[in-house]
Order: structure tokens, then sequence, then C-alpha cells
């Protein structure tokens, strides 16, 4: 329904020149996704997925086509908007956790929100901590990076993507880095994210058993949607 629509990609196409040669890394995709849709972007390497989820994300633009988010056309924003759009509507964790390795897991959780106007330090850290118990992390927010496990960091990372309330969750190979039980604990997280705070999750995987965790799975080889279908275990 038009009401529930919260993301539409109308012809799509972003091309890149890489040492004067044109490369089509989207070409024409097409798609809508609604609030609360919990959705795997699939695809080898070199699909267009991360170049899909970076435009999703408000991190790039396309080169031609629509990019609709929650009514607004992303296409037209200025970089300040964009800016403001990734700020409070997105959260991004990444398959690198990007954590700054000398501050607290709390202090980690905390960045989003120095560039948001008006929040207090007490605030903050309130924030950061509900934050951090929402992925199961409240008894380790003074720990550092280097004392925690890969599973752990990634737990951080998403803590600091959900701290500003972000309406959507973006994740590229969010368990890209990790073994198969760490990855598979990550998944349920944002299947909790999805379920329980109703936050709609996108994230970008080539692992098969991963995506089977996802409700859609929209399949992409060549910059071209090839398969688009419900998923789940």
């Amino acid at each position: 329904m038009a009401e529930n629509r919260q993301i539409a990609v109308m012809d799509l196409h972003k091309t890149y020149f890489l040492d004067g040669i044109e490369v089509a890394a989207v070409q024409g995709v097409s798609f809508e996704i609604s609030r609360g849709e919990f959705t795997a972007i699939m695809g080898a390497s070199g699909s267009g997925k991360s170049t899909l989820m970076n435009i999703l994300g408000c991190l790039d633009r396309p080169t031609a086509g629509v990019y609709m988010l929650e009514g607004v056309d992303v296409a037209r924003l200025s970089r300040d908007e964009m800016a403001r759009i990734r700020n409070e509507k997105i959260g991004f964790v990444f398959q690198g956790f990007n954590l700054l390795p000398r501050t607290t897991a709390l202090e980690n959780a905390e960045l989003p929100l120095y560039y948001k106007d008006g929040i207090l330090a007490k605030e903050r850290k309130k924030l950061a901590k509900e934050a951090l118990r929402a992925v199961g992390l409240g008894e380790r927010e003074r720990h550092h990076p280097g004392q925690l496990s890969g599973g752990e960091q990634q737990r951080v990372a998403i803590a600091r993507a959900l701290v500003n309330n972000p309406s959507i969750v973006l994740a590229d190979e969010p368990t890209g880095n990790l073994d198969s039980k760490s990855g598979r604990e990550i998944i349920e997280i944002f299947q909790d994210l999805n379920a329980k705070l109703k936050k709609t999750v996108i994230f970008v995987t080539h692992d098969q058993d991963i995506a089977g965790f996802a409700r859609r799975q929209v399949w992409l080889k060549d910059g071209v949607i090839i398969k688009d279908c419900a998923g789940g275990l």
C-alpha cells in the first residue's frame, strides 16, 4: 500500500568511470520497500549490491532514475540535506566494525549524537546505554574494542547505528568478518530490531544461509534484479 511505502526506487542507474572506462554498476533497478520489512539484497561480488546500498543510504547519488525515501526525492537534495537525512532516518552497520580503538563501547555508541544539536552529555550517555542494552551489551559498556570479541564489536556497531532511533537500518555484509555462530547471533539481533522495535532492516550479503533469515530476498546480477522473492528459513 502506498501509505506504507518507505522506499521507492524507479529505473535506477549508477555509472562509474574507472581509468576512462564506463562501468554500469546498477542498470535500471526498480522496487519498493514497505515500513517494517526485513530484506536481504544478494548477489556475487560485482553484482551492484553495495552500490545500491550506498544509494539507499544517501551516501551516493544515482546517475539516473528516482529514489524516493519516505516521500522525499533524494536526488534533489543538497549535500547538507542528504547528511541530515542520513543522521535522522538511517542507521548504518558495515562489515568492518569501524570502532574507535581507544574509546569504550559506550563512547563509540555515543558518537552519532555529537552531530545532533541540543543533546547534553547526560542525555547522550543515557541513549547510548539504552542502545547497548538493546543489543545485549549492557554489562560491557566500559570495555574497549580490543577487549571484545568480533561479535561483541559488531553489537557495539549496531548500538551506534541505533542511538539516533532511525527508522531504517542498513547493513553491508554485517556478518562477513564473523564466524558462523557469531554471524547467526548478529542476524538474530537484526530480527529482534525488526520484530520488536519495528525497524525496517535491509542488509547486503552473499551468504545464502544468512539471507535465509530475511523475509524477502532481492537478487542482483550485473546491476540488474534477477529475482525478488519471499525468504525465511
